[in-house]
């Protein structure tokens, strides 16, 4: 009776989390998912420095310095954050991405993958260029979130890839994930489309354009 009082218990605050940062849909998309029936609408965007409005971290001061990390902080950072067992940054680093972050104190406050390469997302295909970067797998760790953080990473990353010839930064946001389409409208980051893949039980993809903008 105690075990089913503690798994309800946790249950409850799962929800709670997940409604207060705007993700209830999102996990109730994934809980459907593990049935095998993966349905995902999602925007893709991309921001430019010339259009983005300035970010600063608020709240208490924390080293704001946004660093590349090494094999390391990957590990820890694995380690750290359940569920990402799928997850292979290694493998990632090796077919050239980067994973850009800031530390403080020597912890990890957030993190995010950029990839400079064409790449597939859920066999949908995108195509960048020398003048492109797609910034993926964008987190902050608990202790950190509420002092706008990812917007000033995202912010921040204008100025360290301008000096490559970088101008446009690509991003995928899951329709029913609020917090992150809250990121992206602080940036001012121009929506592309709005694109639903439906995944059956892990053998067939099926990909729709819903809506496109000008």
């Amino acid at each position: 009776m105690e075990k089913n009082k503690i798994g309800f218990i946790n249950r409850i605050k799962w929800i709670y989390k997940l409604t207060k940062h705007g993700l209830f849909m999102q996990g109730l998309r994934n809980n459907i998912a593990k049935i095998g029936i993966d349905i995902m609408p999602y925007y893709y965007f991309i921001s430019t420095k010339e259009n983005a409005v300035p970010q600063k971290i608020t709240g208490e001061k924390i080293n704001s310095d946004v660093t590349v990390f090494d094999e390391s902080d990957l590990k820890l950072i694995k380690e750290s954050i359940s569920g990402l067992e799928q997850k292979d940054f290694l493998e990632d680093i090796k077919n050239g991405d980067i994973c850009m972050g800031i530390k403080h104190k020597n912890e990890i406050v957030a993190y995010s993958m950029i990839k400079n390469k064409p790449f597939y997302f859920r066999k949908r295909y995108f195509h960048l260029t020398d003048k492109d970067i797609y910034i993926h797998s964008l987190y902050t760790f608990d202790k950190y979130r509420g002092k706008n953080i990812s917007p000033y990473m995202k912010y921040h990353r204008f100025g360290l890839y301008e000096k490559e010839g970088v101008i446009f930064h690509h991003a995928i946001t899951e329709y029913f994930n609020k917090s992150a389409l809250r990121i992206q409208h602080k940036l001012n980051a121009k929506t592309v489309a709005l694109y639903l893949s439906i995944v059956l039980f892990k053998t067939w993809t099926l990909n729709f354009t819903l809506r496109t903008y000008k």
